[in-house]
């Protein structure tokens, strides 16, 4: 009798735990045109999915209605660049107000914890890409500065602290919300493009860690799967990383690069043999390698006469970009290449170029001496082998 009754009990557990319910998100956007729409896409394992849209009110207002059985991702956007990321819960009833021009930062939300939790991270990393913008505003108005070499340590040092606080606060939002799907998106934020709040390589325990409580509560969610997808690739990705390090570690030869310059004439890397050279990745929109073009400038100037060159590689998107930072920082003096194709170049997978800036120091032969260098590292090793 009582094996009978199993199926049954089961059954019941199931469907209860998959129980659809409603839910409504509505709101208000300030100072929008009667009429327009807002849009609500619902986020699936590697797109967004297309769910409604509505017309705003002459009260400014709007209002969705669906049904879900697990808390679900939905975008809500007037156009592609303003949007704001929700996180619902079955049956909760979301109800925002925002500026129509700031849809990514409400003045006011109330009936949904996680899309709380959304902002109130996006509000703490905005105010970090703040202050690094303010370092950059500050380089910029030093740049001509008789001081600017320690006017550069110290926003390198700043701008170390700043990254260091937003990765800091990034893994307490995870140890705190382990069990929101909230801590997921913090996996996928960014400081400046390509680089992470989080580095999946350095705190990959924290990638494991939210994949492991996520896969367990919520199997059925297609975001929590493309997650679990991409983690079970990392030991592959590892494994990958252990030939990369061979490949361009102390001692090896790295590949040619052959890319225009600002005049259009194609430079090789391994036309520079003979002397030592620093290849250097940066974009003129990166402020880390910003905050880093002084300290190349001082060493150039005290090393290139004894044999010193550098090959500068720009992830630039424009020409226009691209020469307006090298004029700004004082750059000209040195080899300058890109093919103007951001992080589609064919110099990232090349040199698995995940982050700028990034550097390899390369003796005459064109052998690997250093890599990652940055503020005096560079002076202190130009130091032992041209002095």
């Amino acid at each position: 009798m009582l094996k009978k009754s199993l199926p049954f009990i089961f059954l019941v557990i199931f469907f209860s735990g998959c129980k659809v319910e409603s839910f409504t998100i509505s709101g208000e956007l300030i100072d929008i045109e009667p009429g327009s729409l807002v849009y609500l896409d619902k986020l699936g394992r590697t797109t967004l999915i297309p769910v409604d849209s509505v017309k705003i009110n002459e009260s400014g207002e709007f209002k969705f209605s669906g049904k879900i059985t697990i808390p679900e991702f939905f975008l809500l956007r007037t156009n592609n660049d303003n949007f704001l990321t929700t996180l619902i819960e079955p049956g909760e009833n979301l109800s925002i107000k925002a500026y129509a021009d700031s849809f990514a930062f409400p003045v006011e939300i109330r009936g949904s914890a996680g899309t709380q939790l959304l902002v109130d991270f996006d509000n703490r990393l905005q105010a970090t890409i703040n202050m690094l913008h303010e370092l950059n505003y500050e380089y910029e108005e030093n740049i001509n500065s008789p001081d600017l070499p320690l006017i550069m340590e110290d926003l390198d040092k700043r701008a170390v602290t700043i990254i260091g606080d937003m990765s800091r606060y990034s893994k307490n939002f995870i140890d705190n919300n382990i069990g929101s799907l909230a801590s997921l998106i913090v996996l996928y934020k960014q400081i400046v493009p390509g680089v992470y709040v989080l580095d999946s390589r350095t705190d990959g325990g924290y990638y494991m860690k939210v994949d492991s409580s996520l896969f367990t509560l919520y199997p059925e969610s297609e975001p929590v799967k493309q997650l679990h997808i991409q983690l079970e690739a990392l030991s592959g990705a590892f494994e990958a990383q252990k030939t990369v390090d061979t490949l361009f570690g102390i001692g090896a030869v790295v590949p040619d690069i052959s890319l225009p310059n600002p005049d259009g004439e194609v430079i090789s890397l391994y036309s520079t043999r003979g002397q030592v050279v620093l290849v250097d990745f940066w974009a003129a929109w990166c402020p880390p390698c910003r905050a880093e073009n002084p300290n190349l400038v001082k060493v150039y100037d005290e090393y290139h006469g004894k044999g010193f060159e550098i090959f500068q590689v720009s992830l630039d998107q424009t020409r226009e970009a691209w020469l307006k930072g090298i004029e700004a920082d004082q750059l000209g003096q040195w080899i300058h290449v890109s093919d103007l194709k951001y992080w589609e170049s064919e110099v990232v997978p090349l040199y698995n170029i995940e982050s700028i800036p990034a550097n390899y120091l390369l003796d005459r032969e064109g052998r690997v001496i250093a890599t990652g260098l940055r503020g005096g590292a560079l002076e202190a090793i130009l130091k032992e082998v041209l002095d």
